[in-house]
């Protein structure tokens, strides 16, 4: 059985075997939270704090929100398969993009390592630096690694599938959202042949983007 539907079930028995109105509000609130959460099945970002981000220089909106487009990437590095592996190749290309691009922060909205994690980026309803003709109203989600020649590994692609359906789910994006390559809005290889062709067969990716 799933680690979270094990979970919920002990949760609820906690609940069963207890007089709620003996239990603090903070407790019911924390484990109706948890419930959620564990209902929705959604990756959880490991966040800024947690990857040790630097400040932003510029907390820019999405002119657009939720925003109409999901632009997928590959960050054509090394890849990584370790939280702390992965951690550390987030912090260098935010030094990257900050120190030697001179943008205000990392430029994606999200990122997927081959740890199988999602981790935050510029986070939500922010203005990208990923591709410049759809950084005001798009979720910029990048796939740590290169995949010009190599296939993505699964883990990746099926997180990046789920956290786009979550997304979708939780009105992170429009329902109608269309589902566009980085080559797509500008000239690159990104997000590589072999991660392009994986997305092209899936829902919402559109061809001939606006």
């Amino acid at each position: 059985m799933h680690k979270c539907k094990k979970t919920i079930q002990f949760k609820f028995s906690i609940i069963q075997m207890s007089h709620l109105d003996s239990l603090p509000v903070a407790v019911i609130l924390l484990i109706c939270n948890y419930l959620v959460k564990c209902h929705n099945d959604c990756p959880v970002p490991i966040t800024r704090q947690e990857w040790n981000a630097s400040a932003p220089l510029s907390n820019r909106t999405l002119r657009e929100n939720p925003p109409p487009f999901v632009v997928v990437h590959h960050s054509a590095t090394k890849s990584c398969s370790t939280e702390e592996e992965c951690k550390s190749l987030v912090k260098s290309i935010q030094r990257f993009h900050m120190v030697d691009n001179r943008w205000d922060d990392i430029g994606y909205t999200f990122l997927i390592g081959g740890d199988g994690r999602v981790y935050e980026g510029r986070g939500w309803n922010r203005h990208g630096a990923h591709v410049v003709k759809y950084n005001a109203r798009s979720l910029g989600i990048c796939l740590l690694g290169d995949f010009q020649d190599v296939d993505p590994p699964h883990v990746q692609v099926e997180v990046l599938k789920k956290f786009i359906e979550c997304a979708q789910r939780n009105n992170r994006i429009t329902e109608k959202y269309h589902l566009i390559g980085h080559r797509q809005g500008s000239v690159t290889l990104c997000p590589g042949d072999k991660l392009f062709d994986v997305i092209k067969t899936w829902p919402h990716f559109d061809e001939n983007p606006m």
